[in-house]
């Protein structure tokens, strides 16, 4: 923050060379600006569109990874690591299918492997 114009002592802010055709306006912004991202450009990250249900969701989903117990997260951790598969996957598979996946599931592992590629 301490290169700032504005947190300079009032002696410096006058020493430093301005770029030609560079005025204060385009430096600093305006009266109760809170110097945040333009909104204009600014995507937020439900999307562009509405709300909707997406804090409904995104809570939902948190609960669903944190209520997990520590012994049963490395056990199953371990488990996806030796069919190919991350943590958040085969959790996943667990929450939407209602099924643990096993080394014969061939097929279904192969569709979320190829279904990461896309992403």
């Amino acid at each position: 923050m301490g290169e700032l114009r504005i947190n300079r002592p009032r002696f410096l802010r006058s020493r430093v060379a301005r770029p030609p055709g560079l005025t204060a306006g385009d430096i600093l912004p305006g009266l109760g600006h809170n110097g945040g991202p333009p909104l204009e450009e600014h995507v937020p990250e439900w999307g562009v569109g509405g709300i909707g249900s997406y804090f409904v969701w995104r809570t939902a989903s948190e609960a669903a990874f944190k209520k997990v117990p520590v012994e049963t997260v490395i056990r199953r951790a371990k488990k996806a690591e030796s069919l190919g598969l991350t943590y958040r996957e085969y959790q996943l598979e667990i929450l939407e299918r209602g099924r643990f996946l096993q080394a014969e599931d061939t097929q279904r592992i192969a569709e979320i492997v190829a279904r990461r590629g896309r992403r």
